[in-house]
């Protein structure tokens, strides 16, 4: 007899393994055909979108685009390449032409002064390249087109010695400014401030920002003044300038960590960008700029004009003058926290003796302990409000430097924008004319320093400016003037 387990049969003979069968057959043809079906409908609608837009006659898309208006235009340009090339032909010149003339003639109407109406050309608008009244019209209504705003840069203040109307000019023109981050894979992130605040000397720009990169990923940021055309339609469809200012390199040696508080800490890392990061870690909560007013307007327009460092024109060499490039200095130093202004002093006639040169600088004595009349006050409440989507907080000690430094021809010849911190003053520089404690604003670069010697008087709760001296480079004052200090 056989060992082997027998299978038991099924009560229906096998007819239910059938049934099965049968039903998977004709359900796995229904679906094949369903799909079929479905495939063939889906290609027919396609080739038929595809038929009209290609059996549409121009002059007809003409016609209908001719009861629109420039911000529609645009946007139906972004449809698709059909549309594109369409709108932006020579055929829809005219149109472009049109709406062009129209905002010529209502600024003039909206100047007193000049009232003239420009009248249509003689020459025809199609005889101009492809793409020119389309691009001569963004001109006119970015406000590019004149010469108004450079007029108004020319009115100096003769306290702060900038441009009295640099706020005006970047708003009339709807400048913002926007910041890229690259990683290590060469990914891009884009984000666009949240606020700007002016000073007399200095633009604050904020980014509070929730979605930033991890900071030990990224390798560079860039910062980029942005122009965009104020028409009438979606902000992220609006066409635009978009202008390179500067590249900060994230993965360098020479960063410097400023102040701390109980939910965050700055690091400066150059060029007026310091980046704010959330305790216990490096995640960016948000990002500082402080841009100097000096070229300002040019510099987020055009990436071609060089950083605000470097002097417009160099001084002619002198040789009569023995001391020429040490005399003749002024200076302009503010100190704010992007809500209220916290010092502001303006001295001339600043020099440097020739054997007072040391270790590679000049010094500047702006106040001195000698100068009494020259001292300057200011609050002991010294803090920088930051802000994020959701939190919001003050750092103590810690606020924003504005410093701008002329030669003697008054050309701006050292421009700083940066965080400061007040700090614990060194043993050795501690003056002892004055009761109270002694602290210091110290700030340096390649170009030069700033020293800041400042006590604090209890009774009247603010601190009185012991001294400031200026340090500027030998190499740069060498460079500018043509001498060999």
């Amino acid at each position: 007899m056989s060992s082997d387990p027998v299978k038991p049969q099924r009560p229906d003979g096998g007819q239910f393994s059938n049934i099965k069968s049968k039903w998977l057959s004709r359900h796995r043809t229904t679906t094949s055909q369903q799909t079929s079906v479905y495939k063939k409908t889906y290609k027919r609608t396609e080739m038929t979108c595809e038929t009209s837009l290609e059996r549409l006659q121009p002059e007809i898309v003409l016609r209908i685009l001719s009861y629109v208006d420039a911000g529609s235009l645009l946007c139906i340009s972004l449809v698709n390449r059909h549309f594109n090339e369409l709108t932006n032909s020579n055929t829809c010149s005219a149109m472009w032409y049109r709406f062009y003339v129209h905002e010529r003639n209502k600024k003039k109407i909206a100047n007193p002064k000049n009232r003239k109406i420009v009248t249509p050309s003689t020459v025809s608008p199609q005889e101009r390249p492809k793409g020119y009244w389309r691009n001569m019209f963004f001109r006119e209504m970015s406000g590019l087109s004149g010469n108004k705003w450079k007029k108004k840069l020319h009115r100096i203040d003769p306290y702060s010695g900038m441009p009295c109307y640099t706020e005006e000019v970047l708003r009339s023109l709807c400048v913002s400014w926007e910041i890229t981050v690259t990683d290590g894979r060469g990914r891009r992130s884009t984000f666009k401030q949240s606020h700007a605040a002016f000073s007399s000397t200095a633009v604050f720009l904020y980014w509070g920002a929730s979605n930033w990169p991890s900071f030990n990923q990224l390798t560079s940021l860039e910062l980029h003044g942005v122009l965009r055309v104020p028409l009438d339609c979606p902000a992220a469809y609006r066409p635009g300038w978009k202008s390179f200012m500067y590249k900060i390199l994230l993965q360098g040696e020479n960063k410097e960590l400023c102040v701390t508080d109980k939910l965050v800490k700055l690091l400066y890392i150059g060029q007026g960008v310091t980046l704010g990061f959330w305790q216990g870690g490096w995640e960016i909560a948000f990002v500082i700029v402080n841009l100097h007013t000096h070229r300002l307007v040019e510099r987020s327009l055009h990436a071609s004009v060089c950083p605000h460092t470097a002097a417009e024109v160099s001084a002619l060499f002198d040789d009569v003058d023995p001391e020429f490039g040490l005399h003749g200095y002024s200076a302009y130093m503010e100190l704010h926290n992007t809500e209220k202004m916290i010092m502001s002093a303006r001295l001339s006639q600043l020099f440097c003796k020739r054997d007072e040169i040391s270790d590679g600088y000049l010094p500047l004595q702006v106040i001195g302990r000698r100068n009494k009349c020259l001292n300057s006050q200011l609050v002991s409440d010294i803090k920088l409000p930051w802000r994020t989507e959701v939190l919001h907080g003050n750092i103590k000690d810690c606020c924003m430097m504005n410093l701008t430094l002329w030669d003697e021809a008054e050309q701006p010849f050292w421009c700083v924008t940066a965080p400061v911190v007040i700090a614990n003053a060194d043993e050795d520089e501690v003056s002892y004319d004055v009761d109270g404690e002694s602290v210091s604003i110290l700030y340096h670069n390649e170009e030069g320093r700033v020293e800041i010697w400042l006590k604090r008087i209890e009774e009247r709760d603010e601190y009185s400016v012991d001294s400031l001296v200026i340090y500027i480079s030998v190499f740069k004052v060498n460079e500018h003037f043509g001498r060999s200090y």
